[in-house]
């Protein structure tokens, strides 16, 4: 079982949303929060509100020339990172159809490489304390090929596999352990800030989304999750969660049922 007191925690995309509800979160816990994302002002007042010591470390996750600096300045802190939640990332609503592949490129170094390379430049260290745990928020649609989300989906499955062949090595013979997160609907800007066909942010949210559970929430079950080293959780409600498991329960009823959703979300758009 993880314990979060006195523990030392990597946020990334900390300045809103999930990221910053667990921050809170472990910061309540008792946990030293390493505060990441590209807007400082948000990341440094997150820090002053915080009940527990934190460090601002600013970076754009693309940036890997810069990461092992980053990485050396973060375990400097406190001599050790023990938790690290990879949780920066953008969403896409566009059809493939209409999408630049420059879009696939941004968002895959965003949602895929950047984790990858965050967690890679981890191990050793975790490794050498005695071990470690690392988290990856990744999505329904890292389970489930969704409607205008095709470069989101490819990147978030692509999250889960690596992860799930990380565990495999490291976690019995290093002792890091690896926790999948699958977020349904959580009600952030994740949809306001999607990409859209020309890279463009796409300015507006949409109504499930806005209705979606509270980060707090979310925050709270990835902790439970992170405590009792869960190696998955699906956070999600009703379609979405059925959905995620009808996926390989029944994949011929599931193929159906999405290839129906998609050829709506065409003709009609996002419902609003």
């Amino acid at each position: 079982m993880t314990n979060f007191n006195g523990k030392t925690v990597w946020v990334t995309g900390a300045s809103s949303g999930i990221g910053k509800a667990l921050a809170q979160s472990c910061a309540a816990e008792g946990s030293n929060i390493i505060l990441s994302g590209r807007r400082v002002k948000e990341l440094e007042a997150l820090a002053q509100s915080l009940p527990s010591q934190s460090l601002v470390l600013p970076f754009d996750v693309t940036n890997f020339s810069a990461l092992e600096g980053l990485v050396a300045q973060a375990w400097d802190w406190k001599g050790q990172v023990d938790i690290l939640i990879n949780n920066a990332g953008i969403s896409q609503r566009s059809l493939a159809i209409d999408t630049d592949p420059q879009v696939y490129t941004d968002l895959i170094e965003i949602d895929l490489t950047a984790p990858i390379w965050l967690t890679q430049l981890q191990l050793q260290r975790m490794s050498k304390i005695g071990g470690g745990h690392v988290v990856a928020i990744s999505s329904v649609a890292g389970r489930i090929g969704a409607p205008m989300r095709t470069a989101y989906s490819a990147a978030k499955h692509g999250l889960i596999g690596y992860m799930d062949a990380l565990r495999a090595e490291v976690s019995q013979t290093h002792n890091i352990q690896v926790t999948n997160i699958l977020p349904g609907s959580v009600a952030t800007d994740v949809s306001r800030n999607a990409l859209t066909a020309d890279g463009s942010k796409r300015g507006e949210s949409d109504g499930y989304i806005e209705a979606g559970d509270d980060p707090k929430d979310c925050a709270e079950a990835i902790i439970d999750a992170v405590k009792n080293n869960t190696p998955e959780l699906i956070f999600a409600q009703g379609m979405e969660l059925e959905a995620a498991k009808m996926r390989h329960a029944q994949p011929e009823q599931f193929f159906g049922l999405i290839a129906q959703m998609g050829a709506q979300v065409a003709k009609e758009g996002l419902p609003k």
